[in-house]
C-alpha cells in the first residue's frame, strides 16, 4: 500500500511542478519557478521509491497518463487551455488504459 503511495504522490509533485512551469514563465519569476524544481526533486525522489516494488513499464505508464489527464484538466481549469471531444476522449482511453492496467494486468506488481 505504502508503494502506491508514493506512486500517487510522485504523480501530483510532477503535476504541480509542470503546472507551476507554466506559471514561472519561462523561468522569469521565482516563487513559480522553486516550486517547479523542487516538484520535480520530490516526484523523481518518489518515483525512485516506487520502482524498488513496481515493474518501471508499468509505473512510468501511470504516471504518464494519470499526470497526462491531470496536467489537460488543471490547464483547463486555471490556463483556460481548450479541450476539444478528441482531447477528452483521448483522456478517456488514457483512463481506460490505466484501469485495465491496475485491474487486470499481473505485471502491475512483484
Amino acid at each position: 500500500m505504502k508503494v502506491w503511495l508514493f506512486l500517487m504522490g510522485a504523480i501530483l509533485s510532477e503535476v504541480v511542478a509542470t503546472s507551476a512551469l507554466k506559471a514561472s514563465d519561462g523561468f522569469t519569476r521565482l516563487w513559480p519557478s522553486v516550486l517547479t524544481a523542487g516538484g520535480y526533486i520530490l516526484a523523481f525522489y518518489l518515483l525512485s521509491q516506487t520502482l524498488r516494488h513496481i515493474p518501471v513499464g508499468v509505473a512510468y505508464a501511470l504516471w504518464s497518463g494519470i499526470g497526462i489527464v491531470l496536467v489537460s484538466l488543471i490547464a483547463w481549469l486555471l490556463y483556460g487551455q481548450k479541450l476539444d471531444l478528441a482531447a477528452v476522449a483521448g483522456m478517456g482511453l488514457i483512463i481506460a488504459g490505466v484501469a485495465v492496467i491496475n485491474l487486470f494486468s499481473k505485471a502491475s506488481a512483484h
